[in-house]
């Protein structure tokens, strides 16, 4: 995440200024041209300590720490944020586990060789779970998130793509790659930063606001490099078609004699499918599907800083992108945007895949789908919201108007898609509330504690917006009937204070946005307003 640097001085003169303009007491901000704190130590001496400039001198440790801990006391509480796909949870174990190798570096293969043995087991592992061939040669890395696996992937397909026009004495200057609207940040970054047209298929409900499959072909030529096809969308957790796909390019190699590979972004979708719906083909059992990525800090429940991705074979890894480094004693190959790393998140993975077994992600999963039937239950009984998600309903329904829940024991039985519950104010309440914001009930939930966005919808949705939930492991029943409570009595708060209250809240955001700092008014895009929704997964 980018920040700007603050410049000490030039805020001392604006919160001055400010404090000219009003009388709301003391403010301790001018001290030799610092924002600074004041703090005791044990010894109850005060303690000057600036925010914004490297001090002259240090602190006691015990005294830093206190200072630290305190600013991030005004943090959110884990638990209660249901906009991040990212795990927060650890054992004391795996708590200990990373303690104990905080420092070591995962680029270092000479000093850890038993570190990047664990990781290659994990290699080993995530190719069996999603169906490498017999016989082939696997070959994968851990990443800094599924961000730079997304790159990798992207980067592997385009090499491959180049090598083969110019093994044909082709123009390479226009590669293009193909993905839906609703993709994440991460796939369009790889094509913006790497110089390859994204072209991006448009979204609608009746293709689940994913990749519409009936568009894509429109869109393939030469300078395909690829597809890329998302596994969890992030905007409603739907799964994209990967067999579907697959079939429609095998259509099109027949008629054009153009080879065009996908790489599966299962950031999320990666560590739920093979637990929680095994009949479902979306992997390397697709000859097509050429290299998939996954994050190790959302379904694979560790903490934050791990990706991964996995080839099906190393022939569709070019040996042009990879590097033999040999200064650190040993002899390593890489191909990662990055070099040293922590590798505590690796030995966390495999930790987690040692303790939990099949059994045990397919547990954990598997409660973590039913919490989000029984939210998505709840939230449509109350008559006040629409869910626009589907993995509540059966297999093949997508019919989101009220009617009798489908009930099974199987999660098989429901559509695919990740525990994530998306919805909207129900078509009733608009009508007899039309000045009810649903922005309004993200902020209110977040004065109560709760994390959960609102925002559009992909472009071609744009008008639409929805508030999405994440359910991951430490959401339980409890919370989810607790949840379901909130909202409710957000709802009826707002429809019983009627137009003043949204009128006050319009005011009180513009004052916000506009006051707050001195900081200018964000500017949005137009026609995609983004809300309340800040992050990216």
């Amino acid at each position: 995440m980018l920040h700007k640097g603050v410049d000490p001085n030039e805020l001392i003169k604006e919160l001055s200024e400010e404090e000219k303009k009003n009388t709301l007491g003391e403010v301790d901000i001018l001290l030799n041209h610092q924002i600074q704190s004041r703090y005791r130590s044990q010894f109850q001496t005060s303690v000057t300590i600036p925010r914004y400039v490297v001090p002259e001198e240090g602190v006691e440790p015990e005294v830093a720490y206190r200072f630290i801990s305190s600013d991030l006391d005004l943090d959110g509480k884990p638990g209660l944020n249901c906009a991040s796909f990212v795990n927060t949870y650890c054992d004391d174990n795996m708590r200990q586990l990373t303690l104990d190798n905080l420092t070591k570096n995962l680029s270092d293969v000479d000093e850890y060789p038993a570190m990047m043995d664990i990781h290659a087991r994990c290699i080993s592992f995530l190719s069996n779970l999603w169906h490498a061939p017999s016989g082939s040669s696997p070959i994968g890395s851990a990443t800094t998130g599924s961000s730079e696996a997304i790159h990798l992937g992207g980067l592997a397909m385009k090499q491959r793509w180049r090598e083969s026009r110019q093994a044909a004495g082709k123009d390479v200057s226009k590669p293009n790659i193909i993905m839906g609207a609703n993709a994440q940040v991460a796939l369009e970054k790889f094509a913006r930063y790497f110089d390859v047209e994204a072209r991006l298929v448009p979204v609608c409900e009746e293709s689940h606001h994913c990749l519409d499959l009936t568009k894509v072909k429109d869109l393939l030529d030469e300078n395909t490099i690829g597809v890329f096809c998302i596994l969890g969308s992030t905007y409603t957790g739907h799964f994209e078609p990967v067999e579907e796909l697959a079939k429609l390019l095998d259509e099109y190699e027949a008629e054009t004699g153009i080879d065009i590979p996908i790489h599966v972004d299962g950031a999320s979708g990666a560590f739920i499918a093979p637990f929680v719906f095994p009949d479902l083909k979306w992997d390397f059992s697709i000859p097509r599907v050429v290299s998939i990525n996954t994050s190790g800090h959302k379904f694979g429940l560790a903490t934050a800083g791990l990706g991964w991705i996995v080839w099906r074979d190393e022939s569709f890894l070019p040996k042009y992108l990879v590097f033999e480094l040999k200064y650190l004693g040993g002899v390593e190959q890489s191909f990662t945007l990055n070099f040293s790393r922590p590798g505590f998140e690796v030995i966390q993975q495999y930790y987690l895949f040692l303790t939990l077994g099949r059994e045990g992600f397919k547990y954990t999963h598997s409660s973590s789908m039913s919490n989000a039937r029984l939210l998505s239950r709840l939230l449509e009984l109350s008559g006040y919201f629409e869910v626009v998600s589907d993995i509540h309903r059966k297999k093949g329904d997508f019919n989101t108007e009220p009617k009798n829940f489908f009930t099974s024991d199987e999660a098989t039985d429901f559509n695919y898609g990740l525990p994530v519950v998306a919805f909207k104010l129900s078509k009733k309440l608009k009508a007899d509330a039309p000045y009810l914001q649903q922005e309004m009930i993200s902020q209110l939930l977040r004065a109560k504690g709760y994390i959960i966005p609102n925002y559009p919808l992909p472009p071609s949705e744009g008008d639409v917006e929805i508030l999405r939930v994440v359910v991951r492991q430490n959401m339980s029943a409890d919370l989810v009937a607790s949840l379901v409570r909130d909202a409710i009595h957000v709802v009826e708060y707002l429809y019983s204070h009627n137009q003043n209250l949204t009128h006050a809240f319009n005011s009180a955001s513009h004052m916000q946005q506009n006051k707050h700092h001195k900081l200018k008014p964000i500017k949005h895009p137009k026609g995609h307003r983004h809300g309340s929704y800040r992050g990216t997964c």
